[in-house]
């Protein structure tokens, strides 16, 4: 028997010997499918599952795509605030950041427009039920 077969026995053994124990009883993902299997390879997958893993979204994404993702959020985020000012200061520090992106755009290049501050107290007040 050559020393690669009796490795192989030996690593073998062990392992059976660990199931038999139940050494691998209650591992994580244990019974259900193979993430990924089926589905075409992609070479970046450790890099998403990383950022998955990690939380690293949204630290990652460039500048343009903040903007959109934060104009895309801000009526849940101004839903939550307790006054119309503090409203109109949300509104104002986003749209300063979207002036200081249209001044020096970065990649990946989109159109972001400032938001209309009195639209979105309107819509604030609509979801409190105020009434102006």
């Amino acid at each position: 028997m050559s020393h690669s077969r009796r490795f192989e026995s030996l690593i073998e053994a062990r392992i059976r010997e660990a199931s038999e124990n139940g050494q691998f009883d209650d591992l994580p993902g244990a019974g259900k499918p193979i993430p990924g299997k089926g589905e075409p390879y992609d070479e970046n997958w450790w890099i998403k599952q990383m950022m998955r893993r990690e939380d690293l979204g949204e630290v990652t994404l460039p500048p343009s795509l903040k903007l959109a993702r934060d104009i895309e959020r801000l009526p849940d985020q101004v839903a939550k605030l307790a006054s119309e000012q503090r409203v109109r200061d949300s509104v104002a520090d986003l749209n300063a950041r979207i002036e200081a992106y249209r001044r020096r755009p970065t990649e990946p290049y989109i159109t972001v427009s400032p938001v209309d501050a009195g639209n979105t107290v309107r819509t604030w007040r609509e979801a409190r039920g105020d009434r102006p």
